[in-house]
């Protein structure tokens, strides 16, 4: 599902907040759970994740024009502004209107000195929108923000 999807990758740090449309996503482990998310380089939201730690995917319907608006090239002071956010582990805002929302932990960061730069990330923790059949939040077993066991 999230190999051809339309996804806001976001990352907040203190006071600050941001989010950017993302597409190139692929689930990279089972055990523990994580992503791996391709990101242009020297985007504003890197500073963000290299600050907290941390990022959120969420995974949006790709007809909701206010949404890719927001995400999308013209960056605005904060692109929340009016929506709901919501936040679990790490922090990091997730989107209330998202069908699927990832809390993840970075693990690894790649600069492949090309125009993408690679985010790894354990997810600690998701919600996924009742219309999609799951439970409104989930947390998953292994690692906390922390780095602890559960």
């Amino acid at each position: 599902m999230l190999p051809a999807a339309t996804c806001v990758m976001t990352a907040s740090f203190e006071t600050k907040r941001n989010g950017m449309l993302v597409s190139r996503i692929f689930k990279a482990a089972d055990e523990p759970a994580c992503v791996c998310v391709a990101v242009p380089s020297g985007q504003r939201l890197a500073t963000l994740i290299r600050d907290s730690h941390a990022f959120g995917l969420c995974l949006i319907d790709p007809a909701s024009r206010l949404l890719l608006k927001k995400f999308g090239p013209e960056e605005s002071a904060d692109p929340f502004d009016t929506l709901e956010v919501r936040t679990l582990v790490t922090g990091s805002p997730l989107l209330g209107r998202s069908i699927v929302a990832l809390d993840c932990e970075v693990l690894r960061h790649v600069d492949l000195e090309a125009d993408h730069e690679i985010y790894v990330g354990q997810v600690l923790s998701a919600f996924m929108a009742p219309q999609a059949g799951g439970p409104a939040t989930m947390t998953i077993p292994g690692r906390s923000a922390a780095g602890s066991a559960d």
